[in-house]
């Protein structure tokens, strides 16, 4: 019996998570269509599939002529969104259009085009400095930035039309992931862009404070294999946290990567872990992280050209970057 093609958009497709995304797709045998406006993405992280897909560039936060692209359409992967702190407090508008805008658009469109499944990446930013550890999804939340907001505000409405509209979505939120094509901009990006532009440099690392604080780093592929398992399901609105079911310390990511160290300021509105409880997505939906933190550094090494272009950041340089940071969120 021939499989049933699946029709798949893939919103910010051209990303990091979003091309990564595309391959564990395109191994499932679905067709997809690509939205992406490359304001953050880089067609060279899809290059190598370019001909295997449709890519239609366009920007979600204005109705346009993309929505058709939504016809007879079974899932949608809504991975678009600005990301990073300092820019989004700079910035809060082209957030919140991003965001929110953006998210309120494609929720509509894929409403009106009566998909089968909508799965939005929400954020563990959300929980903001959380009072419990591994921090589950009925914790509190508490956004410490308008990124964090927004991408809140985003998940909100994905709840509102599942309820209301009964659109079968489901939103995953994820914990600091990390892996090859992650990205090589933005300011004072992710640590281990930052970490690996410095490693090619022969720079040291910048650890934010003691380098003790620990993070729950997430590798992509084991973020791509939690999407597909949430389309795949027949949960219908409901939140899940998506993690590496445990944390590690950036000293040992400094031990992992090898090389020097220098000390910067610790940065306010930050916690001191992450570390998601994953016990909700594993019992609904038997979801289960597989690459560990020593596999997951050692795939990014083989890969490690992919940041020879990117930022080299020094102390001096993140200090400014982030004077923001401090003049907002140090209360």
């Amino acid at each position: 019996m021939k499989k049933e093609l699946i029709r798949v958009i893939v919103t910010g497709g051209a990303g990091f998570i979003g091309s990564h995304l595309i391959d564990g797709l395109l191994n499932l045998g679905c067709e997809i269509i690509v939205l992406d406006n490359f304001s953050t993405g880089r067609k060279e992280n899809i290059v190598h599939v370019k001909n295997k897909i449709k890519i239609v560039e366009c920007d979600l936060s204005i109705k346009g002529g993309w929505i058709e692209e939504f016809n007879n359409i079974d899932w949608v992967f809504h991975l678009s969104s600005l990301a990073d702190i300092v820019p989004s407090i700079q910035n809060p508008e082209g957030y919140f259009c991003s965001n929110v805008d953006a998210t309120f658009y494609v929720l509509e469109a894929a409403r009106l085009a009566n998909v089968k499944r909508f799965i939005y990446s929400a954020s563990s930013s959300c929980y903001g400095i959380p009072d419990t550890y591994p921090t589950p999804e009925a914790a509190d939340i508490k956004p410490q930035y308008p990124y964090a907001l927004a991408k809140r505000m985003g998940e909100e409405l994905v709840e509102h039309w599942a309820q209301l509209y009964n659109l079968p979505a489901i939103s995953l939120r994820f914990f600091n992931v990390y892996g090859t094509r992650s990205r090589t901009s933005g300011t004072y990006g992710a640590v281990f862009g930052v970490f690996l532009a410095q490693k090619l440099s022969n720079k040291p690392y910048t650890v934010v404070g003691d380098g003790n604080q620990t993070r729950d780093f997430t590798y992509v592929t084991d973020i791509v294999g939690a999407l597909i398992t949430a389309a795949e399901s027949n949960k219908v609105n409901k939140i899940y946290n998506v993690g590496s079911d445990t944390t590690v310390s950036i000293n040992k990511i400094v031990y992992l990567l090898g090389g020097d160290k220098v000390n910067i300021p610790k940065r306010p509105g930050e916690p001191d872990c992450t570390y998601a409880d994953i016990s909700k997505i594993k019992d609904d939906l038997g979801w289960m992280p597989s690459i560990s933190i020593e596999e997951g550094v050692e795939k990014i090494l083989e890969d490690i050209d992919y940041w020879k272009e990117a930022t080299v950041w020094n102390p001096d340089s993140i200090s400014e970057a982030t004077e923001d940071w401090f003049k907002y969120l140090d209360k």
